[in-house]
């Protein structure tokens, strides 16, 4: 069985569409023009500008998978967190049977005894006719 599973078309698209928001947002602070000109310079404190850059940017991506990651487990729980909450349903139904079948057993008691009462009732006006 495969961990992953297929969000739907809605889901995907309304998914795309966050990200690319989100890329939006987060390419200026990767300042494209600037970070191409220090990346041809000789300068090596212009290089490190070029790699702090980069990794804030590849870990603001990070981030953002590990997000989008965490929201598809929520909307899709695993097999055993969906066997647990049909168990725990078959449990709850089970009490609920269960005490619906006691309530029955006492009606049909009452009705058992009533009914011996009606008999034992019958039966001595017969004897005595």
């Amino acid at each position: 069985m495969e961990d992953q599973q297929v969000p739907p078309p809605q889901q995907k698209q309304d998914m795309t569409e966050c990200v690319a928001a989100l890329e939006a947002a987060l390419l200026p602070c990767l300042p494209a023009r600037e970070l191409q000109a220090i990346d041809r310079s000789p300068h090596p404190t212009h290089q490190i500008d070029v790699e702090r850059h980069a990794r804030e940017f590849m870990e603001a991506a990070k981030k953002l998978q590990l997000y989008f990651i965490g929201l598809q487990q929520e909307e899709n729980p695993s097999e055993a967190e969906t066997l647990r909450k049909e168990i725990s349903a078959m449990e709850e139904e089970l009490k609920t049977k269960s005490e619906l079948i006691k309530r029955h057993e006492k009606l049909i008691q009452g009705w058992r005894t009533e009914l011996k009462e009606q008999l034992d009732k019958h039966v001595t006006e017969l004897e005595r006719v």
